[in-house]
């Protein structure tokens, strides 16, 4: 018996599991795939999770975070326009690769019970639940489910949700001389790419790497020289581009309002809520919210609070604390997705009055 079960192993599962295990708390964690990998992802953290990752990593790990590569800045290339914002204090761009592969080994140094290619089938009971594996069955007092966007444990989405065309997320690395130190949003008709630069860890990996990651209508592109081609700018600067790494891709990518909860299990990053990847905010809100849940459990660890109580003070603080990224993020989407005609005005005011374009920065945080 254990006191927490985490389903996922990606930042939002790691980040709780390791908050759980110095806690005091027995933990599992269940990945289905295998570290490291490259995920589809922007690979921005914002600045709000730094002081928060930088307590996970600790001093083993601390130079993942102090030699990361910072991003003071975002521009935006749109009808035709370039905006350019400030992003104070600065982003850091970090690979998913060395991300994960560090955070799960320490989730592992922590005392988790953390165990790869085992895939969660079934999850029944409640207090303690019950968890059907590939690789066995396990008993818990406590789920936290981190798998993403969609699992197998995941009602199926309804037709509402998806009436307004698949979306796919598809990435890769790319080699560029002396990229830019900014994260570079380019807009389309059907979906966007968002361009930074990025470094891989280890001896032998090559500096002067871009990480490439486009959200789109498969009706628009379904590869990245497809996406590449909707923008004249992006096609441009993609010539000079060297392939670094296989593209990897997702689908589909589905928005809905956050739902930090359900059955007395607690929900985090993705599978909470999937928010508008050109914010940046995404691996923000997964070590975020990961923190979040394992901190409203130790309570019910202690036997202070029973596990109903737990999660609505889970559902509550996620309301508070992270809920309005959402709301801010889905607001901008609808202005970016206006006709042209009515972008124009909008974009003239971004263009020449620098403090909106902040405001709207500090409001996705």
């Amino acid at each position: 018996m254990h006191d927490l079960a985490i389903i996922g192993g990606g930042p939002a599962g790691t980040s709780a599991a390791i908050t759980a295990a110095r806690g005091g708390a027995s933990v599992l964690l269940l990945e289905r795939g295998r570290f490291p990998r490259h995920k589809v992802c922007g690979e921005f953290v914002s600045a709000e999770a730094l002081d928060l990752l930088g307590n996970l990593l600790g001093s083993q790990h601390a130079a993942l975070l102090t030699d990361a590569i910072r991003i003071p800045r975002a521009r935006v290339f749109l009808d035709g326009r370039t905006i350019e914002t400030a992003v104070d204090p600065p982003a850091v761009s970090i690979a998913r690769l060395d991300l994960d592969a560090a955070l799960w080994e320490l989730a592992q140094q922590s005392g988790v019970e953390a165990r790869q290619q085992t895939t969660a089938q079934e999850l029944s009971g409640t207090a303690p639940f019950r968890i059907a594996t590939s690789r066995g069955s396990f008993e818990t007092r406590a789920v936290i489910n981190a798998v993403g966007r969609w699992s197998n444990l995941d009602p199926p989405p309804t037709a509402s949700r998806t009436s307004s065309g698949k979306w796919l997320g598809i990435k890769a690395h790319f080699a560029e001389p002396s990229p830019n130190a900014s994260v570079d949003l380019y807009f389309f008709e059907g979906g966007y790419c968002g361009v930074q630069p990025v470094e891989l860890r280890g001896e032998g990996a090559p500096r002067g790497r871009v990480n490439a990651c486009a959200m789109v209508r498969a009706d628009v592109a379904s590869t990245l020289p497809e996406v590449f081609a909707q923008h004249p700018a992006l096609e441009k600067r993609s010539r000079q581009w060297q392939p670094l790494s296989e593209p990897v891709s997702t689908s589909p990518l589905i928005f809905r309002a956050p739902q930090p909860e359900r059955d007395n299990i607690l929900l985090t990053g993705d599978a909470a809520g999937f928010v508008d990847p050109f914010v940046g905010d995404g691996i923000s809100l997964a070590l975020r919210s990961g923190t979040l849940a394992a901190e409203c459990l130790a309570p019910f660890f202690r036997g202070a609070l029973s596990l109903p109580d737990a999660v609505l003070r889970y559902r509550h603080d996620y309301e508070r604390q992270l809920a309005p990224v959402f709301r801010a993020s889905s607001k901008i989407r609808r202005m970016l997705m206006l006709p042209r005609s009515l972008r124009v005005p909008m974009l003239f005011v971004f263009e020449n009055i620098p403090a909106v374009g902040r405001y709207v920065v500090r409001k996705t945080r």
